[in-house]
């Protein structure tokens, strides 16, 4: 084997190994699961600490806001499997009971944690009836 063809060689398996580091690393730190709260709370203890996104609806009667604050806490359930959230920041005008919800965030043994902007409802269908409440208010009640 030449010179050349050995530096040629030595060169190309460091540029792959430095690709495949570089890819590596990038997308570990992005991982972020998409599951339903079924598929969590199977096994919670298998999820704490990663980042997901947890998909179902809000349970009715759960959502609560502290007062004077944008403190909320709230149930979102799956396939007969609940889990609790708290969110700190403003909802959209769609989060209300029954409302289909994709939250994103972490899971630990008090709940589920939705990080900043982290609530997603989604958008009731214009061919339901939508029920409104007084002053177009959320929340139905303090914790």
């Amino acid at each position: 084997m030449s010179k050349k063809t050995a530096k040629i060689g030595l060169t190309s398996l460091a540029l792959v190994l430095a690709f495949a580091g570089l890819l590596w690393t990038t997308l570990s730190e992005g991982t972020e699961y998409y599951k339903h709260v079924d598929e969590v709370m199977s096994e919670p203890a298998a999820w704490y600490g990663k980042k997901l996104q947890l998909h179902g609806h809000v349970v009715d009667g759960s959502i609560l806001r502290k007062r004077d604050s944008l403190d909320y806490r709230f149930q979102v359930h799956a396939n007969g499997k609940v889990v609790t959230a708290s969110y700190a920041g403003i909802v959209p005008d769609t989060f209300k009971d029954g409302a289909e919800v994709v939250v994103k965030g972490t899971l630990g043994p008090d709940g589920f944690v939705v990080e900043p902007n982290g609530v997603m409802a989604k958008c009731p269908s214009k061919y339901e009836s939508a029920a409104t409440g007084p002053n177009g208010t959320v929340a139905k009640s303090s914790y």
